[in-house]
C-alpha cells in the first residue's frame, strides 16, 4: 500500500488523467469507495506510461481494487500508450477474477482495422498464430502465477474470451492482447459457442456499442471464482472454471438520460451451462445485486450520489430489453 500523502496525489492526477470518454469525477461530491491507490501487486508492460497506470485504477470501468478475491491487478497497454483493458487477477487460483474495459468513438468495436481471420494467414503476435489464433501465456505474469494454453484439455470446454476478439478490432496489437490466457476462462462450447454468452455478447456490440446510445460504455465482464462458486478441471484439477458469469455495464449518455448526470446501469447473469437462449431481460439484474452476487463493488469511481443511484435502479426499457 502507499502513504497518505501518496494517496491523495493518486485522487489528483486521477482528476487530471481522465480521458478517453472518462468525464472528471467533480471532487466537491461524496466518493468514499473510489480507487485512491494502487494495489501491491501490479502487472503491466514496461512501456506505460505512470499516467496511465494511475488513469486505469481511476477509470469508471475499474472496479474497487479492495473488494472481491483479486490480489493483483493487470494493466495492459498499446504501443501508442493508450489503456487497452485492466485484469483482476487472483495469483493464487491463477484466475481472472474480472476483465474491465471501455468503449466510445474511435475506440469501439466499430473501429475495424484488424480482422481475426489474419492470424490464420500468417500474421503472429509475439510469435503465435500465424495458422490460428494467437492464444499465449500473459507476458506481464511471472510464470510461476500463468495458467497456459495447453492447460485446457478438457474437450468439454473452450478458451472464452472475457474482452472478445471481436471486442477489439482496432488494430492488430488491440486484438493481439485478447488472446493473452489471462484474458480467457473456460467456457462450455454450448455456452461460449453460439450460446447465450455469445448472444450476449453480439448484442453489446450491435446495440450498446452506437454512438446514439452512448458516449461511453464502461463494461466489466468475468466468472465467479469465489469459494463455492467454482469447480476445478484440466490437468490435475487446477484450472477454475467459474459456475456463474456476469456482465457488468455502466453507459453515459446525457442526451439519452438526463437523470443520474447521464449514467445508467445494468447486470447480466446468467449459469455456466449448455444454453441457447436470445438475450432478453430474464437474465438481467440490477448492479446492487451483482455486488451482492459477487462481493465486488463495481463502478466505485463514480460519485456516490449517482454510484447508489444507477446501481439501484434497475429498468431493462432503458437497455432495449423485453
Amino acid at each position: 500500500s502507499i502513504g497518505l500523502s501518496a494517496s491523495f496525489l493518486v485522487i489528483c492526477l486521477c482528476l487530471l488523467s481522465a480521458c478517453g470518454g472518462d468525464s472528471v469525477v467533480n471532487p466537491s461530491k461524496g466518493n468514499a469507495n473510489r480507487n485512491t491507490s494502487m494495489p501491491q501487486t501490479l502487472y503491466t508492460e514496461a512501456t506505460t506510461p505512470a499516467s496511465v497506470r494511475t488513469g486505469a485504477i481511476c477509470g469508471m470501468e475499474v472496479p474497487s481494487l479492495k473488494t472481491g478475491n483479486a490480489d493483483a491487478l493487470i494493466i495492459h497497454t498499446l504501443p501508442d500508450g493508450r489503456l487497452n483493458y485492466c485484469i483482476g487477477y487472483n495469483t493464487k487460483l491463477k484466475a481472472n477474477c474480472w476483465t474491465a474495459f471501455k468503449w466510445y468513438n474511435g475506440f469501439s468495436s466499430n473501429n475495424k482495422n484488424w480482422y481475426r481471420n489474419n492470424w490464420r494467414s500468417g500474421q503472429t503476435f509475439n510469435g503465435y498464430g500465424g495458422t490460428g489464433d494467437p492464444f499465449q501465456p500473459d507476458p506481464v505474469l511471472p510464470e510461476d502465477v500463468r495458467f497456459n494454453s495447453g492447460d485446457y484439455d478438457d474437450w468439454r470446454y473452450q478458451r472464452g474470451h472475457l474482452l472478445g476478439s471481436a471486442d477489439r478490432l482496432n488494430s492488430k496489437e488491440a486484438n493481439g492482447q485478447t488472446f493473452y490466457m489471462s484474458n480467457i476462462m473456460p467456457q462450455l462450447k454450448a455456452f461460449n459457442e453460439q450460446g447465450i454468452w455469445w448472444n450476449l455478447e453480439n448484442w453489446l456490440r450491435s446495440t450498446y456499442d452506437a454512438s446514439s446510445f452512448r458516449d461511453t460504455l464502461y463494461v466489466v465482464k468475468g466468472g465467479t471464482v469465489s469459494e463455492g462458486n467454482y469447480t476445478k478441471i484440466g490437468s490435475g484439477s487446477q484450472l477454475a472454471c467459474p459456475k456463474y458469469y456476469y456482465m457488468a455495464l455502466l453507459a453515459f449518455n446525457k442526451k439519452y438520460v438526463k437523470s443520474n448526470g447521464g449514467y445508467f446501469a445494468i447486470a447480466f447473469w446468467m449459469e455456466h451451462k449448455g444454453n441457447t437462449d436470445d438475450v432478453s431481460s430474464k437474465y438481467a439484474i440490477s448492479i446492487d445485486e451483482l455486488e451482492k452476487r459477487t462481493g465486488i463493488d463495481f463502478f466505485c469511481n463514480l460519485p456516490d450520489e449517482i454510484e447508489n443511484a444507477v446501481e439501484s435502479r434497475f429498468y431493462p426499457a432503458d437497455w432495449k430489453l423485453k
